[in-house]
């Protein structure tokens, strides 16, 4: 009971944010009898770093950004390969925001350079040969409507505006400010979605690019805006754990489509369908239970490589409130791997455990040479790895 009690207080006490780790995961999707169902999830990245943005370039491949010795490059999936190589290697910059070109063996692509210089570029899909094709615009986001138009997010005045561009005649027209990432057409028009942040209710709304007309389709669900659109004019809206449904056409609210349960989707950010809406990707969080608990069936198997795997290089371990004992995994080495080999009956159970944002809170029995032992332990997850423990003892 009163390990229970410091667990509701320590889950007041360490309520705090952090950016995790990504991975993109891909999903058959099917409909039978209109209900819409998602099958055979696997990570397509499986890179650690950061992996995001996914695009499919047809119904075989799919675009992403992923981080590769310390830079961002574009990488592709071959679904039926089941094999991710790399199209571009820019010393200079990373790339961000991969997606085809219409009618062109290309990709246009965010290149941040290491000057600081931001542009969107055009890439050979082949050689990775790139060029710039917009000059003077710092694009964010951005999505084709025809081989000449281009609909992009703006970075200007702190915040993000829409923009048309008319590669032909060379001219830019914005349309609003306060907008929003997602960018998509519409299935079976001639329009364009984007998201709306003007009010304090965020809209999704309509762009008919060549006359500049817009319409309010529906609000998002509350600060959400990573969505994409299905084939039948169904739109899909994430937000933490959950993908929400929406046909214009047939409903008047939003509905829940999918709750993810299991340990490896939490957070997540992008979705995107192939054309014909038969496969999902998304990108989600690397949980923080999920690291947690692969860092404890380590532990549980005295395996020192992958325990130490689940930790930061700078992790740093205190005693509650606020006592550093030591910090760094050549020192957490030290100390665990020696304590691993003379302990063969080591076993740490969870009695109750706590998840809040990137916080982990575990009530612990451990085993040591026959002595039961509890503890309460606080992880705090980062990019994908645990940079801080809090035992309580």
């Amino acid at each position: 009971m009163q390990n229970r009690i410091i667990l509701l207080t320590l889950l007041n006490v360490f309520i705090l944010s952090a950016q995790s780790d990504t991975e993109i995961y891909l999903f058959d999707l099917s409909i039978n009898e209109n209900v819409l169902e998602l099958k055979n999830q696997r990570n397509i990245s499986n890179n650690e770093g950061y992996d995001n943005q996914p695009s499919f370039y047809n119904d075989n491949i799919i675009l992403f950004a992923a981080t590769r010795n310390g830079q961002t490059d574009i990488a592709e999936y071959n679904i039926r390969d089941n094999k991710v190589n790399w199209v571009s290697e820019t010393l200079q910059g990373s790339e961000y925001s991969p997606i085809k070109v219409p009618n062109q063996k290309a990709i246009s692509a965010i290149r941040l350079d290491t000057t600081g210089k931001q542009l969107l570029y055009q890439y050979d899909y082949k050689t990775g040969k790139s060029e710039e094709l917009i000059k003077d615009l710092v694009i964010g986001y951005h999505t084709w409507f025809s081989k000449d138009i281009l609909v992009s997010s703006i970075l200007e005045e702190g915040g993000l505006s829409l923009v048309v561009s008319n590669l032909k005649d060379n001219t830019n027209k914005t349309i609003q400010k306060k907008i929003g990432r997602s960018l998509h057409k519409v299935p079976n028009s001639q329009l364009i979605s984007y998201i709306s942040k003007e009010n304090e209710k965020w809209e999704i709304r309509s762009l008919n690019p060549i006359t500049g007309e817009t319409k309010k389709i529906i609000n998002t669900i509350p600060k959400a805006e990573d969505m994409c659109w299905l084939i039948n004019g169904t739109i899909l809206m994430s937000k933490d754990n959950i993908i929400y449904k929406f046909n214009p056409k047939t409903d008047t609210n939003w509905s829940i489509f999918h709750t993810f349960l299991n340990k490896e989707i939490s957070n997540i950010s992008r979705i995107v369908t192939n054309e014909i809406g038969t496969m999902l990707a998304l990108v989600s969080d690397i949980s923080p239970e999920h690291v947690v608990q692969k860092q404890l069936d380590a532990y549980n198997t005295r395996n020192i490589e992958a325990f130490l795997a689940t930790y930061a290089d700078q992790v740093k371990v205190y005693n509650y409130p606020n006592e550093l004992t030591y910090k760094g995994k050549e020192k957490m080495k030290s100390i665990y791997a020696p304590f691993f080999d003379r302990t063969p009956d080591l076993h740490c159970e969870i009695k109750n455990r706590i998840v809040y944002g990137n916080k982990v809170i575990d009530e612990e029995l451990v085993l040591i040479n026959g002595r039961e032992i509890k503890a309460v332990a606080i992880y705090e997850v980062e990019n994908g790895k645990i940079s801080k423990v809090t035992f309580v003892r």
